[in-house]
């Protein structure tokens, strides 16, 4: 009966582990833009379709990501699988999204080379900007909601009961000082860090 028991955990164990990696290797195919682009396909993905994880966790996911180094796709694909199957879920997930856009950036990078006079060439990168962008505006949206109303469908009637001020607050003082002194974004991500450390303990 033990081994039994121990057998199936390693089977689901392998199973979301293998869910991870097509899961984010489908984002790494199907994102354009990378960064922030990516954030609306990652949150489709494992909040809205898997149910993984919540709005709040995957936006506390997205804060994580943009503090440490490295690229906040690869860090998020990382803490995502971390959360849901341990750290060979977050191998997989890393590795799932990373090698599909190694592999296209490879051939387009040599398909690129041998078409770049081209007029059409020039055009599809015209359109990739402007889908690039409507992606990004998505992303910070949908953080921007999660973190003043604690989710990312609005509604109108109940805006103002939801509101979190004191995160207005932070956000357009840091914006504002971010703007007017041009301070070191990390000193603005530990000055807003200990702000929420005074605000909400």
């Amino acid at each position: 009966m033990c081994d039994t028991g121990v057998l199936g955990k390693e089977e689901d164990e392998m199973t979301t582990i293998w869910n991870l990696f097509f899961t984010f290797f489908k984002i790494g195919l199907l994102s354009i833009g990378g960064g922030y682009a990516i954030i609306p396909l990652i949150q489709e993905q494992v909040v809205n379709q898997a149910g993984w994880i919540s709005e709040k966790l995957f936006t506390d996911i997205i804060t994580i990501s943009q503090m440490t180094p490295g690229p906040l796709a690869v860090n998020t694909s990382t803490f995502v699988g971390l959360q849901i199957g341990g750290i060979g879920g977050a191998a997989a997930a890393t590795v799932g999204c990373v090698i599909c856009g190694v592999a296209i950036s490879l051939f387009l990078y040599r398909f690129f080379q041998k078409h770049r006079s081209s007029t059409y060439i020039f055009e599809i990168l015209n359109g990739l900007k402007s889908a690039s962008l409507g992606l990004i505006i998505s992303a910070a949206a949908t953080i921007i909601m999660l973190a003043f109303f604690g989710t990312s469908t609005l509604q109108l009637n109940s805006m103002f009961s939801k509101i979190n001020w004191i995160a207005v607050l932070i956000f357009f003082v840091m914006l504002v000082i971010l703007r007017r002194r041009k301070m070191n974004p990390i000193l603005i991500m530990v000055i807003s860090g200990a702000a929420g450390v005074v605000f909400y303990l």
